[in-house]
């Protein structure tokens, strides 16, 4: 797992599919996703690593429901008396309760998902606390839920206004260009997500799969997003 720093108190953990992030408060840490089952200690060793302790780990906040962004949250939230948080629309899939809805893949993602880079059916784990669009979260001075369906029904991105900060999960990524997600149950929603998410005018931008994006973040959100919504007119 690599640890890479996006700001000071922002740190991303990339794993072999997807990434999670770290923010600082002080002593206090909140973690964006979780990676995947077996990431626990990786997790552990690299809060570690940058000097704080893991037991800070107040709350987990997962941004969807698929297995590669909420996999280790139990083991964490076990070890550590950390809350988990979800949208309550995804909570029950998290949960286990619910199955996971099935992508609508253009041509181009078909092979993409046959050949395993999504992991969507994750082992049961608990949410403490379900979110609903514009909940405002006690960390970066306050962290708004942006509701963003169209991966899943529940997909949220997480909004720190005062530090410009915006994690889109996986709505939005970065492959070489920021670009719509991958693998959405329902595209034109997502899309619509996307223009939202864009409009926040966000400075930096981490994403649930590729590089944060950190230099003209506002600039290339907002072209990015309408050139995605001309090729979706375009192909219906």
């Amino acid at each position: 797992m690599d640890v890479v720093e996006v700001l000071p108190q922002l740190h991303m953990f990339r794993f072999p599919i997807g990434q999670a992030y770290l923010w600082r408060d002080g002593t206090e840490l909140t973690l964006i996703d979780a990676g995947d089952v077996n990431a626990a200690s990786a997790i552990e060793d690299a809060v570690r690593g940058l000097g704080h302790d893991p037991a800070r780990i107040a709350r987990i906040v997962i941004t969807h429901g698929h297995r590669d962004h909420f996999g280790a949250a139990q083991e964490l939230a076990d070890r550590h008396g950390s809350e988990i948080l979800a949208h309550r629309l995804d909570a029950p899939v998290i949960r286990g309760e619910e199955e996971v809805g099935d992508p609508v893949l253009l041509d181009w993602e078909r092979p993409l998902y046959e050949n395993g880079l999504t992991v969507p059916v994750g082992p049961p784990t608990r949410v403490d606390t379900e979110l609903s669009d514009g909940a405002v979260l006690p960390f970066g001075g306050g962290a708004r839920v942006v509701h963003s369906p169209g991966h899943t029904p529940g997909a949220i991105g997480i909004h720190l206004p005062r530090h410009g900060v915006l994690f889109t999960g996986d709505c939005v990524a970065e492959a070489g260009q920021v670009m719509l997600g991958v693998f959405n149950i329902d595209r034109e929603q997502a899309m619509a997500s996307f223009r939202r998410l864009a409009a926040l005018e966000a400075t930096t931008v981490c994403f649930g799969h590729g590089e944060p994006l950190t230099k003209d973040a506002v600039a290339v959100m907002r072209t990015s997003a309408d050139r995605d919504s001309g090729l979706q007119v375009e192909h219906g």
